[in-house]
């Protein structure tokens, strides 16, 4: 942690009045912002050695992971939109001791029987404050199934990724950042908070847009980015379909302030990327997983390759091994939460290949292959990424394993509800067939269900974050699949 702080010294020695930090309520300079780390770390109990964090995305949850990297303790951040008993689990399974909350999560913080904190406008002379040893991140993802497990990273991964992915994307002093992913994704608190301290560049949170995304809404991104005009952000892909959509039905375009958009989390389509290309928004997309620190691989300026996730950052080897992605290097996790320390290689469960000129593909997970009942093996990342292509569709998910035919279940954007609406089996069933146009006969659906996101939602069918439950979309579509469609000519 020693570079990070000589960095955010040095930044404010040379222009502390520039802004760092800014969220709608209040906005810190270099300066103010060495202070107010400082002094939070200062008040930190040295007894409280693993600390939550629970608050809107904005300046305070920023202060209060840089002044736990300065304290030295282990940061479990804790999304918002976690239920009461995922936070309970999360709290009880990591040993919070501490967790430092905003007045608008106190409340909801206290129901976890841990002694809660106010994040604090305290301020202390940053000049001479060095790191204490021993900073870690505990991350937590909702997962498809099941309570949620922690993933360690205590042996200096948060810092060396946030160092390699800004040389991956030619991070400049000069870059204005927004912030529009909750901060409890680990990607989203290395592009936003510790890369950005590195370089000195500004940040600004759009509070009231994370706290949407995190419940799963994708509206306002094209508001947003007009009205701030940055230079470089992260999205998953819905958040991209959503700003491809607002900016075609409205006629405009990106602002031509962004030089780097990266873009992962989940497949995306070459279809959405290249819409979003034409519309200006420069898409780099990107590869990685919780137990890599999130980053692996990742398009460059000038060296992008359109349905690829890019080369591995520099000093990762990633490699084949029957087909799966395997990782290794110094961001591999330390271990879950409770279990035996982690062993490298990191084998990532997901299919993948290598091309000739490095640039990694990503096809898909292990176990979610399919098998038909003719014998077939198909990954059904590969054609739900086809079908996400159309910006009628929010989610989807294919299911058939040891059925003879696939089926789509598919869950309509707010922007394509309308058409479905409208449309009848025949259109829905052209819809499919024309997205999985460059799929093999065997791997194109052959039945689709419809479902309302209203209804996925109550059913179950996603996770908080946005991801499908393959178990209960698999059973769902069983039960309400629409007839086979007939046979293209």
């Amino acid at each position: 942690m020693r570079t990070l702080f000589d960095a955010i010294r040095q930044n404010a020695r040379r222009a502390g009045d520039a802004v760092a930090l800014s969220d709608g309520r209040e906005t810190l300079n270099r300066r103010d912002l060495l202070s107010r780390i400082v002094g939070l770390a200062d008040t930190l109990p040295p007894q409280a050695r693993v600390v939550g964090l629970f608050a809107p995305n904005g300046v305070d949850w920023a202060v209060a992971q840089l002044a736990c990297a300065l304290a030295g303790k282990i940061v479990v951040p804790l999304p918002t939109f976690f239920s009461a008993a995922q936070l309970g689990h999360v709290a009880r399974d990591s040993g919070v001791e501490l967790i430092l909350a905003a007045e608008a999560t106190a409340a909801r913080a206290l129901q976890s029987g841990v002694t809660v904190r106010l994040i604090e406008d305290c301020r202390a002379d940053g000049e001479a404050a060095q790191p204490a040893a021993g900073f870690g991140q505990i991350i937590y993802t909702s997962g498809t199934t099941g309570q949620p497990k922690g993933v360690r990273h205590e042996s200096g991964q948060v810092l060396w990724s946030a160092n390699a992915l800004a040389a991956a994307t030619g991070a400049l002093e000069s870059d204005f950042y927004l912030s529009v992913l909750p901060l409890p994704l680990l990607l989203e608190t290395i592009c936003a908070v510790f890369a950005p301290a590195l370089m000195g560049a500004r940040v600004h949170f759009d509070a009231k847009l994370a706290d949407a995304v995190g419940r799963g809404e994708a509206a306002g991104l094209a508001d947003a980015f007009d009205a701030h005009k940055p230079t470089t952000s992260v999205l998953v892909p819905e958040l991209l379909k959503g700003w491809v959509g607002e900016l075609a039905l409205s006629g405009r375009r990106a602002p031509a302030s962004l030089r780097f958009v990266a873009v992962g989390g989940a497949p995306v389509s070459t279809q959405a990327a290249e819409a979003a290309w034409r519309l200006g928004i420069p898409a780099y997309e990107g590869y990685g997983l919780s137990e890599c620190c999130s980053v692996v691989a990742v398009n460059r300026i000038g060296q992008r390759h359109a349905g690829a996730v890019g080369r591995p950052l520099d000093g990762l080897t990633v490699s084949i091994d029957g087909g799966e992605i395997v990782v290794d290097g110094p961001t591999i996790t330390d271990g879950y939460l409770g279990q035996a320390p982690a062993t490298r290689p990191w084998r990532t469960g997901d299919l993948g290949a290598i091309d000739d000129e490095g640039f990694l593909r990503v096809l898909g997970r292990k176990d979610n292959m399919l098998v038909t009942a003719f014998g077939r093996n198909v990954s059904p990342e590969w054609i739900e990424t086809m079908l996400l292509g159309d910006p009628r569709l929010a989610f989807c998910a294919v299911t058939g394993h040891g059925e003879p035919h696939l089926t789509a279940l598919l869950v309509p954007s707010r922007a394509g509800s309308d058409w479905f609406a409208d449309a009848g089996p025949d259109d829905v069933g052209d819809l499919v067939r024309v997205c999985c146009a460059g799929a093999p006969d065997y791997a194109t659906p052959r039945a689709h269900v419809v479902v309302s996101l209203e209804d996925a939602v109550k059913g179950r069918l996603l996770t908080a974050n946005g991801r499908i439950r393959r178990s209960q979309a698999a059973e769902f579509a069983k039960a309400a699949s629409a007839p086979a469609l007939a046979p293209s000519a």
